[in-house]
């Protein structure tokens, strides 16, 4: 077992590390042997209160932060970006350590996270309104505004891409935040505040109150000063924050939600680089993934070769210590082990063919063989729910219009994928399916530049891209008096 030295354990507010006002703690599990990793400070609603206090003070007009130039704001986003870059291996070490992902995948997305930071950086001080050839004698405009203080509450699949996919688009508008990260993985938020306060952001503007959903979370989102809410985890807490939020202050919210992503392969595919593309957007982060495509639609003409295909590829799957050269760790902990678990079974039960798996790995942490099941239903639980771990569902279909139809009917919409070397058929089926994100001969490509969302129960608004910084944006029309004959 790799030693990571855990530094950060405290509440992070108004740039200072406090306890709890309750003085509680809560453990932090390492999801490859179940031990106790460390014990983090449990904020509730008094500390959500403490944090929303200094967030607002940080946001009033003559704060030191509202009165910097919009470039120094992108200046302090790219020193931000450097002090990752620079703590990368600690941060990623960290994160296995916490969430149980590979070593060196969880470096690499620390380092994808400065370049978000980068990209927001740039945009900072290009935050444009317009002018409006309006009616009469006036001169209107419009000027985009912070849209204040926002409540973040992170998941714990990609914790520190999260935290940065939600603080760079805001801080770069010029909001002030308070951050309640996931209970199963806190500790890289709190090694990330650290850096905030490092690059020189002013006290307040980014706080971080770790706890628990039922009380900092529902604290952070019923709070009336808190001007927007940003969310991204399972639909059905979406809902909750969805019918709380709003009923207390019209506060604006985005949700980035759950999927059962449909990846579509016709019959002109190469089977070999289709079940390659099939397993990477299938099982990527142990299946931790909510725009995973876990509905793997395949022709008939291809079906029985891919089918084997897939199998080969699931068996050969390396699973075992994340800080070893391995492309699997651990499910994040004993819910979601037991989650998939269920799911398993419920193919099993309901008549789809496990080809691959289906089983745990060993008897300490919370590993899983990865599965492929064959001859899935439409209506078979595993086609139907988010399964969010390492198991891939194989249908097959005749017909363009017959998958077309199959890959719209469910209550999702984040993500599809589609395989062929028919550009016409691409293009086709890229009208027609109905999600945020479309890929064509390739699965999940997601770049700093190009927004990322979902229809239907999917959520609500887009991160990243162009898109992101409008979700914490206000637009304000000034409309001037101007006379077409002024007297002087």
């Amino acid at each position: 077992m790799v030693k990571v030295d855990v530094k950060y354990t405290k509440l992070f507010i108004n740039n200072e590390w406090v306890d709890a006002v309750s003085k509680k703690t809560f453990p932090t599990i390492n999801p490859q042997d179940e031990s106790i990793i460390t014990h983090v400070a449990e904020g509730d609603k008094a500390d959500i209160d403490i944090a929303v206090s200094a967030a607002v003070k940080a946001f009033h007009r003559y704060s030191e932060w509202r009165k910097l130039d919009a470039s120094q704001r992108g200046r302090l986003l790219l020193k931000l970006a450097d002090l990752i870059e620079r703590d990368v291996e600690y941060l990623g070490q960290l994160e296995t350590l916490d969430n149980g992902k590979p070593v060196a995948n969880a470096i690499g997305e620390a380092g994808w996270s400065a370049q978000i930071i980068r990209y927001y950086a740039g945009k900072a001080d290009k935050i444009l309104g317009n002018t409006i050839p309006a009616d009469g004698e006036v001169l209107s405009m419009t000027i985009k505004e912070p849209v204040g203080v926002c409540g973040q509450i992170l998941p714990w699949n990609y914790p520190i891409p999260m935290f940065v996919w939600k603080i760079a688009p805001a801080l770069a508008a010029g909001c002030t935040l308070v951050i309640k990260p996931a209970e199963q993985t806190p500790l890289t938020a709190l090694a990330l505040a650290a850096l905030v306060k490092e690059a020189g952001f002013p006290p307040g503007v980014v706080n971080v109150v770790p706890g628990y959903g039922p009380t900092a979370g529902a604290a952070l989102t019923n709070h009336p000063r808190v001007d927007k809410m940003a969310f991204t985890g399972s639909t059905e807490v979406g809902r909750i924050i969805m019918s709380g939020a709003p009923s207390v202050n019209l506060k604006r919210v985005t949700l980035e939600l759950g999927g059962k992503s449909p990846l579509v392969i016709f019959n002109d595919a190469d089977v070999d680089k289709a079940a390659e593309i099939a397993h990477r957007a299938a099982f990527s982060n142990a299946g931790q993934c909510c725009v995973a495509a876990t509905r793997t639609y395949v022709q008939s003409g291809i079906y029985d070769a891919f089918i084997a295909k897939a199998a080969e590829i699931a068996k050969k799957r390396t699973v075992g210590n994340p800080y070893t050269d391995v492309q699997q760790g651990p499910q994040i902990d004993q819910e979601m082990f037991s989650k998939v678990m269920g799911y398993i079974k419920a193919g099993k039960e309901q008549g789809a063919r496990c080809v691959a798996g289906g089983d745990r790995i060993g008897k300490v942490g919370f590993f899983i063989q990865p599965t492929v099941f064959a001859d899935v239903k439409d209506d078979m639980k595993i086609a139907r729910e988010e399964i969010f771990g390492p198991v891939q569902s194989i249908l097959k279909f005749e017909t363009f219009d017959e998958v077309v139809d199959r890959a719209n009917d469910s209550n999702y919409g984040l993500g599809a994928g589609v395989i062929t070397k028919d550009i016409t058929v691409a293009l086709a089926f890229v009208k027609h399916v109905r999600a945020g994100s479309v890929w064509v001969n390739t699965y999940e490509h997601v770049t700093p530049q190009t927004p990322f969302g979902g229809f239907r129960e999917s959520g609500i608004g887009r991160e990243m891209g162009e898109e992101g910084i409008l979700q914490y944006l206000e637009n304000k029309t000034v409309t001037i008096s101007v006379p077409k004959q002024p007297t002087f």
